[in-house]
């Protein structure tokens, strides 16, 4: 069983973390074919904060990484299929908003 309960579910050969990703992802390749959106692309890492020396180790980046990003309408959607929004995730999303400028299209 996955943290939270979500059915890692398997699509033409590609891993999703739950079948709502999944089913999400079907809904974007029939938009990309019907020219509705470009430039699908899955798991976009954005790097949300800088490596530091933190007590004299060295921390890594910290990464925010998209279930889906696309071109819609000249625009960059970043979009996040969530059943539980945690700390870490809306910590992560404000960070992508404070570096990037950028919000987080959610859906369930």
């Amino acid at each position: 069983m996955t943290k939270y309960r979500n059915t890692p579910t398997m699509v033409d050969g590609i891993e999703f973390d739950s079948k709502a990703e999944a089913r999400h992802y079907a809904k974007l390749l029939l938009l990309e074919r019907a020219g509705i959106i470009k430039d699908l692309k899955r798991q976009v890492v954005f790097q949300i904060a800088d490596a530091v020396q933190l007590y004299g180790r060295k921390r890594p980046a910290i990464k925010y990484i998209a279930d889906f990003t696309y071109e819609q309408d000249g625009k960059l959607v970043v979009c996040d299929v969530k059943g539980v929004l945690t700390p870490v995730y809306r910590l992560k999303r404000h960070l992508l908003m404070a570096t990037h400028g950028i919000e987080i299209l959610e859906v369930s």
